[in-house]
């Protein structure tokens, strides 16, 4: 037990502790260690072990302790003071519980000898403590303890505390997480996440632990709307992750995902999430070559189901769903599928020019400006002959059915529209204008021309780029094009080599002298 201070150097300690606390910023090394000179380290945690009754000291000392540890000097004192993080992990009293969990962040986070903290760690079994915390504790303290385990698993040697080579460490989070209630579970699975991140070998161990499964419980056992839209929101932060395609398309994960998007009977708040996690699931390359094509099949059909159904009033699920269908034709292969092997591509072509909806039209703008490639690297942006033929007849027949009528005029449309609704449109017509008959679609409506190349179009920063790389690319496709060589379009060629040379920021303007102002005697 640390010594607590006499009764007349208390109070001044405090007051000492709270001016320190009350700084904006972090101290620096010198700071702290003058600090420390004066009331040392064994003292403030003294004060805390007191039985001394001052109304707000233990709040008082722990923010003046967090200030201490945040500095590295503060942090290379902690491996001395395992056994109080121990305790004070340990404890009832939130705020000392509190520090404790900053405590060992501050250790991993600061330490200049990584094993040295990790040895710490092992040295007052730490690790078990840390998880009945999370657990257990409440949001603001599993939050903490979230980004030290993830820290502590940045660590070689502290990975190894959490996955032991021989599969038989003293904290299974399988174990704790079948034993915990559904909020513990949902906090698990955030560890889980955020360990997937951290490497391929915590990646790996979490795959031959079968820590993937929880996921698949969570998402099986659908009568808690709550319980399973939380799984699914820790699942969507993991899909971002470039490690998570490998492993989860090799789960029952997207057939489980598909099964919950054809689900009539769950909310649509949860369909929307579970097509997105799809969507992300399959905008790799890799995707593809990983599952069956049936399983792909069976998931376009499930979103075909969603954007054909009438009575669907839903738009959330609606924009979803079209966001899903943009992020699968992300990569070649996706958009190939998505032409060649079903007929679900309509709905974001035909959506992309139906006024009907602002926030449904936005999402088809992106996910045609996907399929058609403007995300793609230059030599992949075209797809085969076949899936090149189908996105062709998708927008002609869209045209003709319109009141249009004509591919140009139905561009032009959306670039007369509001401003966010261009900046969509300019991804579509980037995208599609590698093509030789969008090229001439484009070319040859001089109305489209002029908007994309006036340099007041736009007003913000996101509509001036977008504008720009509109005007690149119809320049750059009409270079290497057999109607550069058209004299009826030499000055529309002439119109965009000027709006490519001027940027995507600059105007012309003209320079307005000053004048001198002659003021006849009488006015004075």
């Amino acid at each position: 037990m640390e010594p607590s201070p006499a009764p007349g150097e208390l109070g001044a300690m405090l007051q000492a502790a709270r001016d320190f606390a009350s700084y904006p910023g972090l101290h620096s090394d010198d700071t702290v260690r003058q600090f420390l000179e004066r009331f040392p380290l064994p003292k403030l945690l003294g004060a805390l072990q007191s039985e001394a009754d001052v109304p707000g000291m233990v709040e008082t000392v722990t923010e003046c302790l967090d200030k201490v540890f945040s500095s590295r000097y503060g942090a290379s004192l902690l491996p001395s003071y395992g056994a109080f993080i121990q305790t004070g992990l340990l404890t009832d009293l939130k705020d000392i519980r509190k520090l404790a969990c900053k405590a060992v962040l501050h250790l991993l986070d600061k330490a200049e000898d990584g094993a040295a903290a990790v040895e710490t760690v092992v040295q007052h079994n730490l690790y078990p403590v840390l998880i009945k915390c999370l657990t257990e504790g409440d949001e603001e303290i599993s939050s903490i303890i979230l980004d030290a385990v993830k820290r502590l698993a940045e660590i070689p040697k502290g990975a190894e505390i959490i996955f032991p080579p021989d599969g038989q460490g003293s904290v299974q989070l399988g174990k704790v997480a079948s034993q915990s209630s559904s909020l513990a579970r949902i906090r698990i699975l955030s560890l889980i996440a955020k360990l997937f991140t951290v490497s391929s070998y915590t990646a790996t161990a979490i795959r031959d632990s079968n820590l993937l499964s929880i996921f698949e419980d969570e998402i099986k056992d659908r009568r808690d709307m709550l319980k399973t839209l939380s799984a699914l929101e820790v699942l969507y932060e993991l899909v971002e992750h470039p490690h998570s395609i490998v492993f989860l398309l090799k789960t029952n994960l997207l057939q489980l995902i598909i099964d919950v998007i054809n689900d009539s009977s769950a909310d649509s708040v949860i369909r929307s999430r579970a097509a997105l996690i799809s969507g992300r699931l399959l905008s790799s390359a890799d995707a593809f070559t990983a599952i069956d094509q049936s399983c792909v099949t069976n998931l376009l059909a499930a979103i075909d189901k969603i954007l054909k159904a009438e009575e669907n009033q839903n738009t959330d699920e609606i924009e979803s769903a079209l966001e899903t269908l943009g992020l699968i034709g992300t990569t070649t292969q996706g958009a190939h599928f998505l032409l060649t092997s079903s007929n679900v591509a309509r709905h974001v072509v035909e959506a992309s020019f139906d006024r009907q909806g602002r926030g449904r039209q936005l999402a088809a703008l992106h996910a045609f400006g996907s399929i058609g490639g403007v995300d793609r690297q230059e030599d992949q942006m075209k797809l085969d002959g076949q899936a090149e033929e189908h996105l062709k007849r998708l927008v002609y027949t869209t045209a003709a059915n319109s009141s249009k009528l004509s591919p140009s005029a139905l561009l032009l449309s959306i670039l007369q529209q509001d401003p966010d609704t261009r900046i969509a449109g300019y991804r579509v017509i980037s995208g599609l204008v590698v093509r030789e008959w969008c090229l001439r679609e484009v070319c040859l409506n001089s109305e489209i021309i002029k908007l994309v190349t006036d340099p007041t179009m736009e007003t913000t920063k996101l509509g001036m780029e977008a504008r720009y790389n509109c005007c690149v690319a119809i320049n750059k496709s009409l270079s290497s094009s057999h109607l550069l060589h058209e004299k009826s379009l030499s000055e529309l060629i002439g119109k965009l080599s000027d709006a490519v040379r001027r940027g995507p920021y600059l105007t012309e303007r003209k320079r307005v002298e000053a004048r001198p102002v002659v003021v006849p005697a009488e006015r004075f």
